[in-house]
């Protein structure tokens, strides 16, 4: 039975599948963002896949619906993207954006790169731009006191409500382009 401690424990099996299940865990050398788009959109969480970056969501997420662009290329600096990665990792990060608003209606967003090891990102090597919902309150005393982050949605629900609501926007954009033309 072991010492009593002063730790809380919240249970929560249902998270045993989906940490047996991460992208690159069987090579801890694998880059995940390199495993990530050879699986289906399901498996890998993706979200949405352009001609050079991809939109995903987070395994580890601050809040509900953060989700990361990454270019599928392996490159750690940001001066080292083409200006192709460029431009379509900043389309997708705006896209990321008016998806989060649409589907969860935060009241803020968090836009972000951590480039290099030190600057807290996990995966230091490749690069990746963070988009995450924010509301009043998300760091509440669970966070703060309690050192615990609660999520009111499991990761594949969130991806199929955000990759629908950015098929919605991709496809009202497609169709108000062509209203432009006409």
């Amino acid at each position: 039975m072991g010492e009593r401690d002063r730790l809380v424990r919240l249970w929560a099996p249902f998270r045993s599948a989906y940490i047996s299940s991460i992208p690159g865990e069987k090579d801890r050398k694998a880059d995940p963002f390199l495993a990530a788009p050879a699986q289906s959109d399901e498996d890998a969480l993706i979200i949405a896949r352009g001609e050079t970056v991809y939109a995903l969501l987070n395994l580890y997420p601050y809040n509900a619906g953060h989700l990361m662009v990454v270019p599928y290329r392996k490159v750690a600096e940001l001066e080292n993207l083409t200006d192709e990665e460029t431009a379509e990792l900043m389309d997708f990060a705006k896209l990321a954006v008016r998806t989060l608003k649409r589907v969860s209606q935060p009241e803020a967003v968090n836009v972000g790169l951590n480039l290099g090891k030190a600057s807290g990102g996990s995966v230091g090597d490749h690069l990746h731009l963070h988009v995450v919902p924010r509301w009043a309150g998300d760091s509440n005393f669970m966070t703060v006191i309690g050192g615990t982050k609660v999520l009111p949605q499991l990761l594949r629900e969130t991806r199929a409500l955000l990759a629908e609501g950015w098929q919605d926007i991709v496809r009202e954009d497609a169709e108000s382009a062509g209203k432009d033309r006409a």
